[in-house]
C-alpha cells in the first residue's frame, strides 16, 4: 500500500464518520465513496477496519481501567461516549459491531 493509499483511506474513514455522526443508520452511509472497494474490498471491510480501530482503542482503555479500579463496562461506555459515531456505526451493523461489545462486557 502507498502513502497515498494510506491517505486516501484515512480519508474514507473519516467521511464514513461524519455521516454516521448525522445517521448511522442512513442506507446512503457508504454510497458515492469512491474506491471503497479498491481500498478495504467493499463495505464489509471498512467495517472489519473500523471494528478494528474500535477494538484497539477499547483495548487502551480496559488496561487504563484496570490500572484505575474501574470495571469494564465503565471502560466501554466512556470510549462510547468519546466516539459515538463509531460506536453507532458498529451497532448499527450488528454483524460487526457486536462481537466487540460482548468481548468487552465479558471481560
Amino acid at each position: 500500500m502507498t502513502w497515498t493509499e494510506l491517505h486516501h483511506r484515512t480519508e474514507i474513514v473519516h467521511t464514513v464518520l461524519a455521516r454516521a455522526a448525522i445517521d448511522p443508520n442512513d442506507p446512503a452511509l457508504f454510497a458515492g465513496i469512491a474506491e471503497l472497494d479498491t481500498l478495504f474490498g467493499g463495505v464489509d471491510g471498512l467495517l472489519r477496519a473500523l471494528a478494528n480501530r474500535w477494538d484497539n482503542h477499547l483495548r487502551v482503555k480496559l488496561e487504563l481501567a484496570e490500572i484505575d479500579g474501574r470495571t469494564p463496562l465503565e471502560a466501554y461506555l466512556e470510549l462510547a461516549a468519546e466516539q459515538p459515531a463509531l460506536r453507532g456505526l458498529l451497532d448499527a451493523h450488528p454483524a460487526i459491531g457486536q462481537t466487540t461489545r460482548e468481548r468487552a462486557l465479558a471481560r
